[in-house]
């Protein structure tokens, strides 16, 4: 029996153990596995392991679409974890390649998954809360959000989350070092069946406002002192 023989249900079958590259390369052969391929009932879940795989037309998002993982580890993600104002021109020129691909392609999401259910972003340091927050009103059954090593993740996501995430039971906010404590007891206080994880968050020291000094010194070349990340033990 030839591959093309198999009914619409059994090919699905046989595509949801490929991977992305492998589905994509079966799809160009004929048009049947083609309409396979271009199926919404394939594409449930999406994981995404760089944030160059995020510009491959091997995958689709539709309304079936329920749990999407972005987790990028790699050595870039701690220039990308860097304030704006502290980068160097070539720390710059390396987050201008890739600084809006999460946030746009989470704005497809929003445009084309209604029914998403779960998120997880890893190591995506240009992700924004207006982005966050956007995704919680146009996915209104998203129940889990994981945000892990998320440098432009603020309060505001939180406020956000109490606001719009109606159906959300679990929230992780861990190595976000501009989530407060403060944020979080009040999330907590509007919402206290949210399973809420914050490792690390809130003993983290934020992102202070660019002073004065520091712009100047910024304009003269010379590098501002470094900052440590975490506080202490025993610090307040």
């Amino acid at each position: 029996m030839h591959i093309t023989q198999l009914n619409h249900e059994c090919l699905l079958h046989l595509f949801s153990f490929l991977d992305k590259d492998s589905r994509k390369s079966l799809a160009r052969t004929c048009s049947q596995l083609q309409e396979v391929f271009e199926d919404p009932a394939l594409w449930p879940l999406l994981h995404f392991r760089s944030l160059t795989e995020l510009q491959k037309d091997n995958f689709l998002l539709g309304p079936a679409l329920r749990s999407l993982s972005i987790c990028w580890h790699s050595s870039r993600v701690q220039v990308c974890s860097i304030e704006d104002w502290l980068k160097s021109a070539f720390q710059r020129s390396i987050c201008s390649r890739h600084e809006s691909l999460v946030n746009d392609f989470l704005l497809q999401v929003c445009d084309r998954c209604p029914n998403l259910a779960s998120v997880t972003l890893s190591g995506c340091g240009h992700v924004t809360d207006d982005c966050l927050a956007r995704l919680l009103c146009c996915c209104p059954r998203l129940r889990a959000l994981r945000l892990e090593n998320c440098a432009r993740v603020t309060n505001r996501t939180l406020a956000a989350v109490a606001a719009h995430g109606r159906a959300l039971q679990t929230l992780h906010v861990d190595f976000c070092r501009n989530v407060s404590a403060a944020g979080l007891r009040r999330l907590r206080a509007a919402c206290p069946r949210l399973v809420l994880r914050a490792e690390h968050s809130a003993a983290m020291i934020p992102d202070p406002r660019p002073s004065a000094s520091c712009c100047r010194a910024r304009s003269r070349g010379a590098r501002p002192p470094r900052r440590g990340r975490s506080l202490p033990a025993g610090a307040s």
